[in-house]
């Protein structure tokens, strides 16, 4: 399905997994290079469809499996989609399995009647996508009862075993439409980094409310059990949200975690970085953090990764275009990723999810428009 962001733009101006892709927790940050790390990679290339037996499309979070465990293979790219055969946002309900050589297997197709706990509105799987130590996957769930911001609710977040079993239900705590996610594991403990988009943003009614927010939860391994929730910080609020008729939400979408702790947020709204930061330790909201940039190629921002040497790449949902920062706030590279659509609206709400793979060479991204994973790699 393809969503269209007509956004005012501004004037120019460790395993980890989820949208990031980095070194050692705790590494310095290593100085940027002159060449862009999307420098050589200018070919896109589709790997398989999206679409499940069940018909579900609009894929959405996008994540490479960091290890092999039970149904989870190593490099392959784990997909969610965000809504059901018949194209309502907030009803898909499926997680596929995508191998780099195309092959594509279904990891779970989630039964909203039938979960642990609570999912407050039920199950509408979102950007919000990672997979933690021991093959536990942790999904959002922004749902709708028939497609629209009218009917939807808070959600949770659902944790799956590497079976592709959902084990445990994440609610309350902050969590509130969560959009997109991406997290740090170390010495058995998990923080998960989590975009909120629905406070208050329904009674807005369409109109800009400012109460989007950014968690941070920290999770306890306990081996074969599920990870329990310890503590939820906010560390990021003030961020601008509205409901679309063909988006269903706009606001802070795609996080990516800095070598020095830094944590980037595509603030969609406003077409712009920000940046939060000591996003590991702090106790308190930065508020929308520090500004990295804006305008310029960025139009409308949603999914956000950090390459290995701290660049921000981010997609928009404005075109169909990737661009990539310097932490230091240059935007030194541009790839058009889709092409479809007609002049001004060319490749317009097709991009989301996107991750780098594990041999820092290659880029995989969704495709809204065609229902694809694809890969922006070396030719």
């Amino acid at each position: 399905m393809r969503h269209h962001y007509l956004l005012p733009r501004p004037l120019a101006a460790l395993a980890v997994t989820g949208a990031t892709a980095l070194g050692t927790l705790g590494a310095a940050a290593p100085a940027t290079a002159r060449e862009p790390f999307v420098g050589p990679l200018n070919t896109v290339a589709t790997i398989a469809s999206t679409v499940p037996a069940n018909g579900d499309v609009n894929p959405y979070g996008t994540v490479v499996v960091p290890s092999d465990e039970g149904l989870l293979h190593r490099n392959s790219i784990l997909v969610s989609n965000f809504n059901n055969a018949a194209n309502q946002q907030g009803t898909g309900t499926t997680l596929v399995q995508i191998a780099p050589d195309g092959s594509v297997s279904q990891f779970a197709q989630i039964d909203p009647n039938h979960l642990p706990g609570e999912c407050p509105g039920g199950v509408g799987l979102t950007t919000a996508l990672t997979v933690l130590p021991g093959g536990w996957v942790v999904v959002g769930s922004l749902p709708t009862t028939d497609g629209t911001a009218a009917t939807a609710q808070a959600g949770c977040l659902l944790v799956l075993d590497k079976h592709g079993t959902v084990r445990e239900t994440l609610t309350g705590n902050g969590i509130n439409g969560p959009w997109d996610m991406t997290s740090v594991s170390h010495h058995g403990t998990s923080e998960l980094f989590v975009t909120n988009v629905l406070n208050d943003t329904v009674a807005g009614g369409g109109s800009v409310v400012p109460e989007g927010t950014v968690l941070r939860l920290t999770l306890k391994d306990r081996g074969d059990e599920p990870p329990c929730l310890e503590r939820s910080t906010v560390i990021g609020s003030g961020f601008d949200q509205r409901t679309d008729p063909a988006a269903l939400v706009v606001g802070p979408t795609g996080v990516g975690l800095g070598h020095d702790g830094t944590l980037y947020v595509a603030d969609t709204v406003n077409s712009r970085i920000t940046a939060i930061p000591d996003a590991l330790r702090r106790h308190d909201s930065a508020g929308t953090g520090e500004l990295v940039t804006e305008g310029g190629s960025l139009n409308a921002p949603l999914g956000l990764a950090v390459a290995p040497r701290g660049e921000i790449l981010t997609v928009n949902g404005g075109d169909g275009n990737l661009v990539e920062t310097t932490p230091r706030g240059e935007q030194v590279a541009v790839r058009q990723l889709d092409s479809s659509g007609t002049p001004p609206n060319v490749g317009a709400g097709a991009l989301f999810g996107l991750a780098v793979d594990h041999d820092h060479d290659a880029v995989y991204f969704v495709d809204d428009a065609t229902n694809q994973l694809d890969v922006l790699r070396k030719p």
